[in-house]
Parts: C-alpha cells; sequence; structure tokens
C-alpha cells in the first residue's frame, strides 16, 4: 500500500488534512497571483528570487489595501450623499434633492417632448393637531402621508418634502388626466385611515393642486404652479364645508 492511499481515520486526523490541504491551496494560489504579477511587471522567471517574491507579495498587499480603502470610501461618499438628499423627518426627498430631481425630468419631457406631472400637497390642520397632540404627533402624521405617498408611486417617481406641512410628487411621463386620477387616489388612501395617537384617533385632511409639463418652464414655474392650484383647491374644499 502506498503512502498516498491513507486515509484519515478521526476527526482530529481529518481536521489536519483539511487544513493542510487549505494551506497547500492558498500558497499555490499565491505562488500563481506572484507569477502573473511577475510577468505584468516584466521580470523574467530568473530574476524571480526569494527577495523579489517577497517584494512582489508586499505590493500586493498594499494594493490589496489600498482597494479595501477605496471600496469603504465609496460606500462612505454613497452614505453621505443619502444623508445630503433624505429629508430630516420623512422618508422623502428634501426640497434640494426634489428640485434637482424635478429639474431634471422637465429637462427630459423637454428633450423628448412628453408630458410629466407634478402633485403639490398641504396638510391640513397640522397646526391644530401640533397645539392640541403636541409635536410628535405632527411628527407622526408627516411621517404617516410621506409613507403612504412613498409606497403608492411607481420607482420612477419622486416623493419630497418641500417644508413644513408640505409634500410634492413627480410623476414621470404622466398626463394631466391620469395625475388627476392619482393624485385623488393618493388623497383617498391618506384619509382612510385616521393617526392613532396613544388611543385617539386623529383625522388627516390634506389639499392638493397638480401641474403637468412638457418644457419650457422652470422647476420654480412649475412648483409656483402646482402651489397655485393647491391652494384653489384649499380654498374650494372649505367654501363646501362652510357651505
Amino acid at each position: 500500500m502506498k503512502i498516498g492511499d491513507l486515509k484519515p481515520t478521526t476527526p482530529v486526523a481529518r481536521s489536519a488534512a483539511r487544513y493542510a490541504q487549505t494551506g497547500e491551496a492558498t500558497a499555490s494560489t499565491q505562488a500563481r497571483s506572484i507569477a502573473d504579477t511577475a510577468s505584468i511587471l516584466g521580470i523574467p522567471d530568473a530574476e524571480l528570487t526569494a527577495k523579489v517574491r517577497s517584494a512582489i507579495m508586499q505590493l500586493m498587499e498594499e494594493v490589496e489595501a489600498l482597494r479595501r480603502e477605496l471600496n469603504q470610501s465609496r460606500q462612505r461618499i454613497s452614505y453621505l450623499e443619502q444623508l445630503a438628499d433624505q429629508d430630516a423627518l420623512a422618508p422623502a426627498a428634501n426640497r434640494r434633492a426634489f428640485v434637482r430631481e424635478l429639474s431634471r425630468i422637465m429637462a427630459f419631457s423637454e428633450r423628448y417632448e412628453t408630458e410629466s406631472s407634478l402633485i403639490y400637497f398641504d396638510v391640513n390642520g397640522l397646526k391644530p393637531i401640533n397645539d392640541t397632540y403636541g409635536h410628535p404627533a405632527g411628527d407622526a402624521t408627516l411621517m404617516r402621508i410621506a409613507d403612504v405617498l412613498v409606497e403608492n408611486v411607481r420607482e420612477s417617481d419622486v416623493v419630497g418634502r418641500l417644508g413644513g406641512d408640505e409634500f410634492a410628487v413627480i410623476l414621470s411621463q404622466a398626463n394631466a388626466p391620469t395625475a388627476s386620477e392619482k393624485a385623488a387616489s393618493l388623497v383617498a388612501t391618506i384619509e382612510a385611515q385616521p393617526l392613532d395617537w396613544n388611543g385617539e384617533e386623529i383625522p388627516i385632511k390634506v389639499s392638493y393642486g397638480i401641474y403637468t409639463f412638457k418644457g419650457g418652464d422652470t422647476a420654480g414655474d412649475a412648483l409656483a404652479a402646482a402651489d397655485r392650484a393647491m391652494y384653489a383647491h384649499k380654498m374650494a374644499h372649505k367654501r363646501v364645508s362652510r357651505g
């Protein structure tokens, strides 16, 4: 029987054998890596001495360390960019990021002559909620609205909090009838379920305005037009309530 035919018969022996095989595989991989690096650097096999191999190994380790640092830096930058675009309270884009995306989509619509729409939302009665139940209840109201908006639009759409009690949604490649239908659906979803605050139900009401754009406007023009439409809707709702 050849020595090579003997098999490890105990767990310890089997573990030792696996460790040895792993070590051999690692050494073989390192040797191939050193040979590949030497080839890239133009070092002849005859000059690949132990000292040269050691220097190449050190160089490879330094390159790997730099690669890890670069990946960590990229992840950190991505995280900071996300923080810079995120609203401080609600799970939505902040005003700066929203205006940037609105400008981008408006430029796309103008270039390709497609219609897209902007919906401007305003929370009705947020101040009484803050005064009666406290600002945490008002914050919970805003977060509920943001959650509903984010969960009920397409990934290609953009949800933003413009500040205070105002939100907006960019509906990419959506004409006025489509935007009107979507806005009504979003409002119905928001208002369908009151906020449960310490066992008490707080109704949530919102007004909205729509502006459809195709090109030629600025982001400021679009926001102002949608804001005016929202205000008109709010006033009409108040008149109906009084009547």
